[in-house]
């Protein structure tokens, strides 16, 4: 319980009367004995009254709070929440609320001033930002309640528990749903390549039409109905994507807001998306981690909610990053032929651990190294050098970024194609490399 600011008020003010009425005798000036009983007895008045006050305050019940939350929030968007009080004041209060969110979270519009009136409910609304993924607790709601006077206000923590889901920004994946996959892309940035040739899946037998090549005729067919019949292909539907996530220390790197295990696990999710739309299943293999996850490639929209539930809470380790252990895992467990994309942060020192592993791993699917880039290096490269110290970084990047590029050419020399790219363009980057080896039938 602290005083109010008319408390403080009140005592400053007899603090002034007690100086005044001490300095006037000292300055010649007599004043009636009466004076000093009056002033003992307004200070004698203020302290029953204030003790009533604050007893009274104790005795007030606490309004009884609801909490409107979604259980299922995006990383890194705002979204509302609603506190609802119900209460038994028998006179208006206003009170001050603050909720408490657990961390990893961050809180806009709060404290707030809400006036409650007999018979009536208040309601008030925030946002709630999350920083990171997980499961979170919310615990207690606190709020100041001013005494009937308004000469204390008291500080109570009310009981309200709550949980919470944080996903990947999956707020951009649903919404997709909502235009056309082409639209959307286009608005991502991501520019569909013209198919060349045919697809190779063979879809349904028609008629023969301009344009058609003298391949696509069914000659059986157009000799039991005596007119030109063609086949009709369309592009393979029953692939299999199978990301292998790097989540070790590598990938701790933070260029923005997100590291780069934040990124990369959008990144496979906004592919996911499209694949799955695509009829293609798609799986995931996380490795390094604290808790190694894998989930089996499935097909159907649905899926893209398991692989979420799957993933929301793996968080990136301090673990070193063994690629033959994971190529070891993943050919134990994924026996299908399938596009296995290797997401990780490469370094230098991968050259013979990573291309032997990447070898291994070629022999039986069909193989992408996504490598990220940190954006710092692209900064340093390009900043004008003014002295000693930034030629000496300038320097040091230039080589690292050598290093790298020369283990990109070995893969690439081994017949792996290899994605260079900065974190946050990676989702449209990728999305475009797969739609392309889609439309060519390469897949």
């Amino acid at each position: 319980m602290n005083p109010s600011r008319r408390l403080i008020i009140l005592t400053v003010a007899l603090l002034l009367l007690a100086v005044l009425l001490g300095a006037l005798p000292a300055l010649g000036i007599a004043l009636p004995r009466a004076l000093d009983g009056l002033w003992w007895s307004l200070l004698l008045a203020m302290l029953a009254i204030a003790a009533f006050d604050a007893l009274q305050l104790r005795r007030l019940p606490a309004p009884e709070p609801t909490r409107r939350l979604s259980g299922n929030l995006p990383l890194g968007r705002s979204s509302e929440v609603r506190l609802e009080f119900h209460h038994r004041f028998a006179q208006p209060i206003t009170l001050e609320v603050f909720d408490h969110a657990p961390p990893g979270m961050t809180i806009e519009h709060l404290p707030q001033r809400i006036t409650l009136r007999p018979g009536e409910r208040g309601e008030l609304g925030y946002f709630l930002r999350p920083t990171r993924r997980g499961h979170f607790t919310f615990e207690t709601c606190e709020i100041r309640l001013p005494s009937p006077l308004g000469l204390w206000r008291m500080r109570r923590l009310l009981a309200l528990p709550a949980q919470a889901r944080v996903y990947p920004d999956f707020a951009r994946l649903h919404g997709a749903q909502l235009t056309a996959v082409d639209n959307w892309l286009s608005q991502l940035g991501v520019r569909q390549q013209p198919r060349r040739g045919l697809g190779m899946e063979f879809h349904q037998l028609r008629e023969f039409r301009d344009g058609d090549t003298l391949r696509q005729i069914d000659w059986k067919a157009t000799a039991r109905k005596r007119t030109p019949i063609a086949r009709e292909y369309q592009d393979e539907r029953d692939q299999q994507i199978l990301f292998m996530l790097d989540g070790g220390r590598r990938m701790r790197s933070q260029d923005d807001e997100l590291s780069h295990f934040d990124h990369a696990l959008n990144a496979c999710l906004l592919l996911s998306h499209v694949a799955l739309r695509q009829g293609d299943a798609v799986g995931i293999s996380a490795f390094a981690t604290q808790q190694p996850r894998f989930v089996a490639p499935a097909k159907g929209p649905a899926h893209l909610n398991s692989l979420l539930n799957a993933l929301y809470d793996l968080q990136s380790s301090t673990l070193a990053t063994d690629f033959a252990t994971a190529v070891d895992a993943v050919l134990a467990r994924q026996r299908r032929r399938a596009l296995v994309v290797l997401v990780s942060n490469l370094r230098d020192d991968d050259d013979a651990e990573l291309l032997t592993a990447v070898r291994r791993l070629s022999r039986q699917h069909r193989v992408l190294v996504v490598s990220l880039r940190e954006e710092v290096l692209d900064r340093l490269r390009s900043t004008p050098i003014e002295g000693y110290e930034q030629a000496l970084a300038y320097c040091g990047t230039v080589d690292y970024l050598n290093a790298r590029n020369t283990l990109h050419e070995r893969l690439i020399a081994h017949g792996v194609p290899v994605l260079d790219v900065r974190p946050a363009e990676l989702g449209p980057e990728i999305v475009a490399r797969y739609l392309a080896w889609k439309k060519a039938g390469t897949l």
